[in-house]
């Protein structure tokens, strides 16, 4: 594997190397590279096993190629800002850690920078449908490996970038130090993170199901939510047009549909949006909310500057840099 970035063993942080099919690091720890991709996640009932399923079922849903729209492009530029977009699409060599890929919405438009260098990380076999949504160049590589242990020497990347993932791991706090430690000195890091609201307490249907639904096996859980979906979509469907109704079942039913705020989708897309979200609310094992000011505080505490926290998308979006080095005349 021929990477600009330096490699460690995420179990004892030296060097790794390939040798083979395989990469190996001086502690003799060696990690299957299987359809191209180094395997560096060992644990089998691994916390993300259902996004692995969820996105090898629904690999195209949410990429913009796929439904002619710019959902995932207006996203990832929003969370951005401006600066650190020119940035991406500055002339020189721009390296991005990508951390919780899944099928590659992000990925895709991330790679539209012809300069940007991207590391695709994702600890589920979604990594399976991230490779057949995007064939190898020399500007992708993916990775199978936990935010907890990335394989990948600190301060290394220009940008690190992680939206709809932190949230879903067991501890928060220190998936995102864990993120910041990855960004090179002046390198920016961007992420998102659910928050504490109102609709969170008002989505019944949700509150009640989620607590079951999340300990199915992963494949149960895939076949229950197809069936809330065949069974609850078309009364949502019918009420599209009429608010009150449609804010009735929306707190009653645990579907998130899409009539009202995308009017613009297909049927078809309407459905698979309904069915990859749905599943998505009810079957990570964690689903964790910060405040904004949460987020923040956690930032600054890591020694972070320009820090920028909002509320927009899935609650709470940040960026934030850490401090280039002061050089002296």
């Amino acid at each position: 594997m021929n990477t600009t970035i330096g490699l460690v063993c995420p179990l004892d942080g030296k060097s790794l190397a390939a040798a083979g099919s395989r990469l190996e690091c001086v502690g003799g720890h060696t990690y299957e590279i299987v359809n191209s991709v180094p395997r560096l996640v060992e644990e089998k009932d691994h916390y993300s096993a259902s996004f692995g399923l969820q996105w090898r079922t629904y690999r195209k849903t949410q990429l913009d190629s796929h439904t002619g729209e710019r959902f995932s492009y207006e996203r990832a530029r929003r969370c951005l800002g401006e600066r650190i977009w020119e940035e991406l699409h500055g002339p020189a060599p721009f390296h991005v850690l990508e951390v919780g890929c899944g099928a590659g919405r992000f990925t895709e438009v991330l790679l539209r920078s012809p300069c940007a260098h991207v590391f695709s990380v994702d600890a589920s076999d979604a990594v399976e449908a991230h490779r057949l949504n995007f064939p190898r160049n020399d500007r992708l590589h993916v990775f199978q490996a936990d935010v907890a242990r990335l394989p990948f020497r600190p301060h290394q990347f220009d940008l690190v970038f992680c939206l709809g993932v932190v949230q879903h791991t067991r501890w928060p706090e220190k998936t995102i130090g864990n993120l910041y430690r990855q960004v090179r000195p002046g390198g920016a890091l961007v992420l998102d993170h659910y928050r504490l609201g109102i609709r969170r307490f008002t989505k019944f249907g949700t509150m009640a199901l989620r607590p079951l639904v999340k300990r199915l096996p992963p494949e149960a859980a895939l076949r229950f939510t197809r069936m809330l979906v065949r069974v609850l979509l078309p009364l949502h469907r019918a009420v599209r047009k009429a608010p009150p109704l449609d804010v009735v079942l929306s707190r009653i039913s645990p579907l998130l549909t899409y009539f009202r705020r995308h009017p613009e989708l297909s049927d078809e897309l309407q459905r698979e949006w309904a069915l990859l979200d749905t599943h998505d609310a009810l079957t990570p094992r964690y689903s964790r909310c910060r405040s904004a000011s949460r987020i923040e505080r956690i930032l600054r505490s890591l020694g972070a500057v320009d820090v920028q926290v909002a509320l927009g998308g899935n609650g709470v979006e940040a960026r934030c840099r850490r401090p280039a080095p002061a050089f002296a005349d």
